[in-house]
């Protein structure tokens, strides 16, 4: 008979997973190490969750945030730009960043030919395309939505990641601020 899941564990485990991967890295990532820490054992990783990607997807998906809540009531260009930067700034030095840090390892992973974080990274940035395309569409002056969403979720990942290697917050926040300015006029 199978083992029922504690649900209180599960999620335990989860708040844990993403910490202990930016810490320690995805590219060599191994269960025994990752339960250790954790507190419990590969097997249970593997009951809880079947496999070390769909882990780590599960693990993602608690810290994602409401996208749509974070532009719900955005009505004017002042109001996304300033959201923008908040957004950023909450990435690069907030509580953010730390989950931030492993969605960019994840979403590099998935570049790979067959990578089995694929389809997750094409629905965070499906996700937030579309989310962001809705604001813009809202304030108006923007004439091709979809491709400016693009514009800019792909140049703050970029200078997100550009942070969080080299810590230089001073010129990587001026580049957000020149991105978002320049974009949403």
């Amino acid at each position: 008979m199978a083992r029922p899941l504690d649900h209180a564990k599960r999620a335990e485990i989860l708040a844990g997973v993403v910490t202990y991967i930016a810490d320690h890295g995805l590219a060599e990532l191994s269960l025994r190490p990752l339960a250790a820490e954790l507190g419990t054992s590969s097997r249970m990783l593997i009951h809880y969750f079947g496999t070390k990607e769909e882990l780590l997807v599960a693990a993602l998906a608690t810290q994602r945030p409401d996208i749509a809540a974070v532009f719900a009531d955005v009505s004017d260009a002042a109001a996304l730009r300033a959201r923008l930067r908040d957004f950023c700034a909450a990435n690069m030095l907030g509580g953010g960043s730390t989950s931030v840090r492993v969605l960019l390892q994840v979403l590099g992973a998935a570049c790979a030919p067959g990578g089995p974080y694929a389809r997750y990274a094409v629905e965070a940035i499906g996700v937030f395309v579309a989310t962001l395309a809705d604001a813009l569409t809202r304030i108006g002056s923007i004439d091709d939505p979809e491709a400016v969403a693009t514009l800019l979720i792909s140049g703050l990942r970029g200078i997100i990641q550009d942070h969080l290697i080299t810590g230089d917050t001073d010129r990587t926040a001026r580049a957000a601020d020149r991105l978002i300015a320049q974009t949403i006029r």
